[in-house]
């Protein structure tokens, strides 16, 4: 080597990163700490890359979800005929997976009918042993000592490296020893759940944990305590997003989307929003009406169903007068065509849309004040200060929301992938569609950065901004505005659809990006090439849209380059997709997809081992197996390992003193 240069640095190149190096050095404090650094990162690149996995559209269905990551979408009955092959009855398989899915609740009904406990804790801890280790194979001893509950860490790492006959009786013992002193149970509910998490490295959601579905807060607090997550934020997370942030228009949406869904626990029991200052309002101002055009789509508990009417009416009326405020004070949205309110003829009970007329289903609108019909009531006005309140002060659902902001995005590229939920408007020529943004025009990722910017800061003001500041209001037209990525239609027709009979006007036009993305592979690969990916190896991973599987849609689109992975894990979709859902696993042999069907209950898999029932389709199967190096953690490890050879460099040339 050239005594002017070590690892190709030269002196000078060294003296340009001193300040930075000495930082460095505080952590490896000589040339064997970092050599042995560099040693550690250079084996763990060769490693396999670890398994992703891939879900969308939760919309509070938390008993699927957590399903899905407990059976690891069927990864852990594959492991365990990977482990056992035929040695083992199907029988017996059945119940070691419901085991590793549900171990406090399966270890309960299995004691209850077992003779001998202790012969089952033993042929049940060595099973699960050899599982955890076949779970845990492809990852370094430090990431897999990490992923251990502190606890156990000492025995269950012993158990996972035990091998070669001379420590068949000092792996017996410890499993007697374990039952010996009744930490049989506590040990199994550990591996298991380590087991889970070891099969899945990262999970990525690509948007929709709210509304519709009963548990949204469950799906959150899984997702809070989860060890490795990405979001890509949905519309239905935004409403709820902005909602928090305190915008008086997605606060109304919010509690109108729960009347309508019967959802209104994860509002009142989980984070603790009280509707009583709506349902006293409603009460008085609908006194007399009926307000049958405004049934739930279920019954709500505890709650009368007369009441529930008043109180969504009262609630659709609040929020398309705040909506109209946003419109009038933001030309720039261009959504002029949702000022309906103004085109009523009250006296006829008539509407005019464009140069037709339709008659309303509903005529009575006693806080509408025709000469300012975009106007609340001071009675309006009040009730829509108290939910404000609730929604800022709610510490529950600032936890989630606190974690939407730091673990999610607009979109993410990460391993080659693009994820994103709804789309990258596009107008009908495949151009990408403009949005002013305080002042200024944005397409493409701009647009998703800008969009992203901005509900950011809309959510870190909240205690501070009026109640027309203009984050919140492009936090609301994330929501429903024409060129928002996260909607992906023209308009939002919750007025036409209330209020007028004819289906013509509840038609919502889908943005451009649907016909042309999901069937050009060319504009798949623009997309892609806007976010700084290469097309000929990447992938857009998209939700938002439910896939009609029974009538032939796949989902798989643009020639193989982009996957629409909505297949309605939200019940209410399940009669349009035909399935439950799916999940996408990106493992070192590739990618596939795995279509879910209908998921009966928790209790039935407990009880009756009743499995969700999963079909696997292969997308693509790489021709040499990826290596932790083909990852942009392998990225990042390369410079860290460039810093690490310059800091050897600074050391061995005695710009840096070593420390021992």
């Amino acid at each position: 080597m050239n005594n002017s240069t070590e690892f190709g640095y030269s002196s000078k190149d060294l003296q340009k990163h001193l300040k930075y190096l000495r930082l460095l050095s505080d952590k490896f404090t000589n040339v064997q700490n970092a050599s042995t650094e560099i040693i550690n990162l250079e084996a763990i690149m060769n490693l396999p890359k670890g398994t992703e996995h891939f879900l969308t559209d939760i919309h509070g269905e938390y008993e699927t979800f957590s399903h899905a990551l407990a059976n690891a979408s069927g990864v852990v009955k594959r492991k365990i005929d990977d482990v056992f092959g035929r040695t083992l009855h199907k029988k017996d398989k059945d119940l070691l997976a419901t085991l590793i899915y549900y171990p406090k609740e399966k270890i309960s009904l299995i004691l209850k009918q077992e003779d001998d406990p202790k012969e089952w804790f033993s042929i049940t801890l060595q099973r699960l042993s050899m599982v955890a280790r076949a779970s845990a194979s492809k990852y370094t001893r430090s990431k897999v000592r990490k992923a251990m509950p502190k606890d156990f860490e000492y025995i269950m790492d012993e158990l996972l490296n035990e091998s070669g006959e001379n420590k068949e009786e000092y792996f017996e013992g410890i499993i007697n020893t374990i039952i010996s002193v009744n930490r049989a149970e506590n040990f199994i509910i550990a591996i298991c759940e380590f087991i889970q998490r070891m099969l899945i490295d990262r999970l990525h959601i690509i948007g929709d944990i709210y509304d519709r579905g009963p548990y949204a807060e469950k799906v959150m607090d899984r997702l809070v305590n989860y060890h490795s997550v990405d979001i890509q934020w949905g519309n239905h997370d935004i409403v709820w997003m902005g909602a928090a942030s305190g915008s008086l228009a997605l606060i109304a949406n919010v509690i109108r989307i729960s009347l309508r869904y019967a959802n209104i626990d994860t509002l009142e029991d989980a984070y603790g929003i009280s509707l009583l200052p709506l349902a006293t309002f409603a009460l008085d101002a609908y006194e007399n009406d009926p307000c049958d055009n405004f049934t739930s789509k279920a019954k709500v508990e505890g709650y009368n169903t007369e009441l529930i009417k008043k109180m969504h009416k009262a609630i659709t009326i609040i929020q398309l007068k705040l909506e109209s405020q946003v419109v009038k004070r933001n030309p720039q949205f261009k959504m002029d065509d949702r000022l309906l309110l103004d085109k009523i003829d009250f006296k006829k009970g008539c509407i005019k849309i464009g140069k037709k007329e339709y008659d309303l289903l509903d005529k009575n609108w006693p806080t509408i004040i025709p000469e300012d019909p975009f106007r609340l009531t001071d009675e309006e006005q009040e009730v829509m200060n108290k939910l404000k309140r609730s929604f800022i002060n709610s510490q529950r659902l600032h936890e989630h929301i606190d974690f939407l902001y730091s673990h999610g995005s607009m979109y993410l590229t990460y391993n080659l992938n693009l994820l994103y939920h709804g789309c990258i408007p596009m107008t009908d020529k495949g151009r990408f569609e403009l949005l002013e943004i305080e002042g200024k025009k944005y397409s493409g990722k701009a647009l998703c950065d800008n969009l992203e910017r901005v509900a950011r800061k809309g959510y870190y003001n909240r205690f501070s901004h009026k109640s027309d500041d203009s984050s919140l209001d492009y936090t609301w037209y994330l929501w429903c505005g024409p060129v928002s990525p996260l909607f992906g239609k023209k308009k939002m027709a919750t007025f036409e659809r209330q209020f007028i009979a004819e289906k013509e006007t509840h038609k919502e036009d889908r943005n451009g990006y649907y016909k042309l993305a999901y069937d050009n592979e060319d504009l798949a690969d623009k997309i892609m090439h806007e976010f700084g990916l290469d097309p000929g190896h990447s992938h857009i991973v998209n939700g938002h849209v439910p896939v009609k599987v029974k009538k032939g849609e796949s989902p798989i689109k643009a020639n193989g380059k982009l996957f629409v992975i909505d297949g309605g894990m939200s019940i209410p979709y399940q009669s349009v997709t035909g399935v439950s859902g799916y999940t996408l696993i990106y493992n070192s042999y590739g990618l596939v997809l795995v279509e879910h069907q209908y998921f009966e209950s928790a209790q039935k898999a407990i009880e009756e081992e009743k499995d969700i029932i999963s079909k696997r389709i292969i997308i693509e199967s790489n021709a040499k197996r990826k290596r932790v190096r083909d990852t942009d953690i392998g990225n990042e490890m390369l410079l860290q390992i460039d810093d690490l050879k310059m800091l050897l460099a600074a050391y061995r040339k005695g710009l840096i003193k070593e420390r021992f």
